[in-house]
């Protein structure tokens, strides 16, 4: 939202200080102001003359105009009860929404809660040259959604080193899509990759041909070997390494990575 005020004085610093007051700033603030009208005195101080008039213009900080955009958004979607609670962070904001009906804001595997971050982001980076991250999340369900990928990735992976087939998972955006690489990468003779493009991307985990020594079931099929009696499943899992560093895909931006103008 931008904010404009017209001040009148009989010089341009009084008029530009009258700009100031009618937006709630002090003298002293520094705007940026145009020059309507020079002040010009009275002809042998009785004819003619004006006053000085000056225009300062207020834009709104990204922030601002993040929270401006959800609200209104919010509001649209008939959820005016809805309470959003800002948190500013290093490089950008949180907004965390709570109240009724904030299952309608999430949507299908948080495709609605996504696209509006995502529109709240372009709306906050078009204020000013530098990135403005914005993160929206309600009830703690990134989070939540997040552990729920890693456990998914890691049952894939380690199914893929038993049985040697692969796994095409549902499109993700490039942020989730990292959390399944990450995952998948820390398990022993598993790797994840994505195939398809724009919103039909999705992640594919499979059984790394670059392993060796990752039996399927922990046991020599190929000499003929059996299963030991009463032995568990589980304990035939490929091993994790936690050193092993995840696919970079999508970057440490978070959700949709950096949005450019």
């Amino acid at each position: 939202m931008i904010k404009e005020a017209i001040g009148v004085g009989e010089t341009e610093i009084e008029a530009l200080n009258d700009a100031k007051r009618q937006l709630g700033l002090g003298d002293n603030d520094e705007v940026e102001f145009e020059l309507v009208q020079r002040s010009e005195k009275k002809k042998f101080g009785l004819f003619g003359g004006s006053p000085a008039k000056v225009k300062v213009t207020l834009k709104d900080s990204p922030e601002e105009a993040a929270e401006n955009f959800l609200r209104n958004v919010l509001d649209k979607m008939g959820l005016e009860s809805v309470v959003i609670e800002k948190n500013s962070i290093e490089d950008g904001v949180e907004f965390n929404i709570s109240g009724e009906d904030v299952g309608f804001v999430i949507g299908r595997r948080g495709e609605t809660l996504d696209s509006l971050q995502y529109l709240t982001s372009l709306v906050a980076n078009h204020t000013e040259n530098s990135y403005f991250k914005v993160t929206i999340d309600t009830g703690n369900y990134r989070e939540k959604r997040e552990k729920t990928l890693e456990i998914l990735g890691r049952k894939l992976a380690f199914k893929a080193v038993k049985t040697g087939r692969k796994t095409n998972l549902e499109p993700m955006n490039p942020y989730e899509r990292r959390i399944i690489h990450t995952a998948v990468q820390k398990v022993n003779g598993a790797i994840s990759w994505s195939e398809g493009e724009n919103a039909n991307r999705h992640v594919v985990i499979g059984p790394d041909p670059k392993a060796k020594n990752v039996h399927r079931g922990g046991y020599n099929r190929g000499r003929g070997g059996k299963r030991p009696y009463n032995a568990n499943r589980s304990s035939y899992s490929a091993p994790v390494d936690p050193d092993r560093k995840p696919l970079n895909e999508g970057g440490e931006t978070g959700l949709y990575g950096r949005i450019d103008k």
